[in-house]
């Protein structure tokens, strides 16, 4: 690959270096959740801005001409990881799904440098039921898009139920419904080195399985990005 930028082209290759590392800065500052309007504070600081700035020269210098926004919007993340921490590079990860996962169900949320997409089961699985929604699956389309991109996280997803029924029926579903969220990924061109996968059964309820409503919000499935050690 040819890396070599002609001296006509070096003010623009020197402009959208510094426009990149800008605009990624900005966006680890604030990100506004699509699902409450609310703006959010990142969690990193801005002390990768060098990172951010060389990452983006090697992403414009690598990428076609036509691609060279795209590669210095990455490679300012990647070199922001490198000089300020795994956080910030979480956080432009994190934005992106946002953009990505709006009016789809998904909620994404934060746990330290983790980034947890929520899925109900309302809009992935029927009752008792182990085949993925065509909502569902263009969502996690979606997600694949993001995280293709953003290739230095691992995907841990783990399936959940209620209370409903036998401990053991209970745990197997969960792993189904895990699996077949994994699979779907996949399928949609995540490396399956990245994806690990676990049925928690019954187990971590975040509500009451004494009522209907509780009971539906504990029949999910997670998915927990993680920076890659």
């Amino acid at each position: 690959m040819d890396l070599t930028i002609s001296a006509k082209s070096s003010k623009w290759v020197r402009n959208m270096v510094f426009a990149t590392a800008a605009a990624v800065v900005a966006t680890g500052c604030s990100t506004t959740n699509p699902y409450t309007g609310e703006s959010q504070t990142a969690k990193a600081t801005t002390g990768s801005v060098i990172g951010a700035i060389a990452g983006a020269a090697i992403g414009v210098a690598s990428s076609s001409k036509s691609d060279r926004g795209k590669g210095a919007l990455i490679g300012a993340a990647s070199g922001a990881a490198l000089g300020g921490g795994i956080g910030y590079y979480m956080d432009v990860q994190e934005a992106e799904l946002r953009k990505q996962l709006q009016s789809t169900g998904i909620s994404v949320s934060r746990d330290g440098d983790n980034i947890v997409l929520h899925m109900p089961n309302a809009i992935t699985f029927g009752f008792d039921q182990t085949d993925l929604s065509a909502t569902a699956k263009k969502a996690l389309y979606n997600v694949s898009l993001v995280v293709k991109e953003y290739d230095k996280t691992m995907l841990n997803v783990y399936g959940f139920t209620d209370s409903t029924g036998a401990d053991a029926y209970n745990l197997r579903l969960s792993q189904v419904r895990a699996s077949e969220v994994s699979n779907q990924l996949m399928r949609d061109g995540v490396a399956s080195n990245r994806i690990v996968t676990k049925g928690m059964g019954e187990a971590h309820p975040i509500a009451s399985n004494n009522s209907e409503q509780g009971r539906a919000e504990n029949r999910r499935v997670e998915i927990v990005l993680s920076p890659r050690s």
